[in-house]
């Protein structure tokens, strides 16, 4: 039986009680660290007012790192909010490359499933017709001081790892990874998770882009720790993308009207457990995106319609590059800060290999043409101090593959 809502739990009734009730001057009184003033306060909870507007929550649960969720109808989620037509059906993705043989690592499983409680006797899971939708706070949003600073990829802003290292934001934007310029409709990896220790630094993530266009348009998706933005030093589950290269477009998860989630099993901005261990069990995510009939659809542990999570619809990009198809792939790691950069992947560097460095392997994409064909990548490391990638290629379950990361620092230059 689950603990009784006035044993603790933050209901979604008493969440939205408090936001219409809170006032700037005990706001900042209470969150004495915060920059933001009465203007951008007001804003900030007129975003969660419209956000959850009319939205009826059929269940909550807390996640293992202390992340609500709420529980919300298919089409109560903001891409859809006061759309007529439902969410389109998803297709099969079309077969990659067969990762039969030796086993590399665990898929990490959905985290929703009806046999797991949280701390108050909660079930972790969404009823049928419903997902899981992260609940957004004040407190978060103070953290990042503005709603352009939350709705931005990072503080500073986005950046993609194949613009010019002259940008502005390569000062704070540090990459390894491995790329292909090449016409496409998406693509694979699995994608190797561990927890790399990000202190009072920004973040440390392992993703995907598949990109294109002048500006730079992207989806991205995988493994993220920014704990101002999820409260949590454990990696988390995201997607992002932009139609004009991180200026005035884009946002995380389903912070904004773009991604339409169809799959109950996801919690999306959800801890991803379990992960790595030096030395002993890998763990993974299978990630896959593809671009069929104007939406470009999200894929997890598989590429079967059963795996989709949902998907980016092209009209997004309001006709640019990634309406049609990418032009290119993109694989490995970022981190963020000023001065002293956090460590990215396990904290290691790319030449330790297996059970000690991070990997995605088994990486492809899917050509315009149709079909399915392994990467030819090229491997970055512009700041081989900090972060190096190390390309591979062998039998099945590795097929094209590479190793990167790093333990970060204060010479990342």
């Amino acid at each position: 039986m689950a603990i009784s809502d006035e044993f603790g739990f933050p209901t979604f009734a008493k969440f939205m009680d408090a936001v219409n009730a809170a006032r700037y001057d005990e706001f900042s009184r209470r969150l004495s660290a915060t920059t933001v003033g009465a203007e951008e306060f007001a804003a900030m909870t007129q975003y969660i007012r419209d956000l959850y507007a009319g939205i009826e929550v059929a269940h909550s649960f807390v996640d293992d790192n202390g992340q609500v969720f709420d529980c919300i109808p298919i089409a109560s989620q903001p891409a859809l909010r006061g759309v007529s037509e439902g969410p389109a059906a998803p297709p099969d993705a079309p077969p990659g490359a067969e990762s039969g043989g030796d086993s590399v690592g665990e898929l990490i499983q959905p985290q929703l499933r009806s046999d797991r409680l949280d701390k108050f006797g909660h079930p972790m899971s969404c009823p049928p017709g419903t997902i899981a939708m992260r609940r957004i706070t004040l407190e978060e949003l103070a953290r990042h001081g503005s709603l352009r600073n939350f709705f931005q990829k990072s503080p500073g802003g986005g950046r993609h790892p194949r613009l010019s290292p002259l940008d502005s934001a390569a000062s704070v934007h540090k990459y390894a990874h491995a790329h292909q310029t090449v016409n496409n409709l998406g693509g694979s990896s699995f994608v190797n998770v561990w927890a790399p220790k990000v202190g009072s630094q920004v973040f440390s993530l392992t993703q995907q882009w598949f990109a294109g266009g002048s500006p730079e348009q992207t989806v991205e998706c995988g493994a993220q720790v920014y704990p101002a933005k999820y409260g949590t030093i454990q990696p988390v589950l995201f997607i992002y993308w932009t139609a004009d290269g991180y200026k005035n477009t884009g946002c995380y998860n389903l912070e904004c009207s773009a991604f339409v989630q169809t799959s109950s099993a996801w919690a999306i901005g959800g801890t991803l457990s379990p992960v790595s261990i030096p030395h002993g069990a890998q763990r993974e995510i299978e990630v896959t995106w593809y671009l069929n009939s104007g939406k470009w659809w999200l894929y997890l542990d598989g590429t079967n319609l059963s795996n989709a999570v949902g998907y980016y619809p092209t009209s997004l990009f309001r006709g640019g590059q990634l309406a049609s198809s990418a032009l290119d792939i993109d694989f490995g790691g970022e981190v963020d800060d000023v001065t002293a950069w956090p460590p990215m992947g396990s904290g290691e560097f790319a030449k330790e290999g297996l059970q000690i460095a991070a990997y995605q392997r088994n990486v492809g994409y899917f050509p315009t043409g149709g079909g399915y064909q392994l990467a030819s990548l090229t491997a970055s490391q512009p700041s081989p101090n900090c972060f190096t990638t190390a390309l591979g290629k062998g039998p099945m379950p590795w097929n094209v593959y590479f190793f990167f990361g790093g333990p970060g620092g204060t010479a990342c230059t």
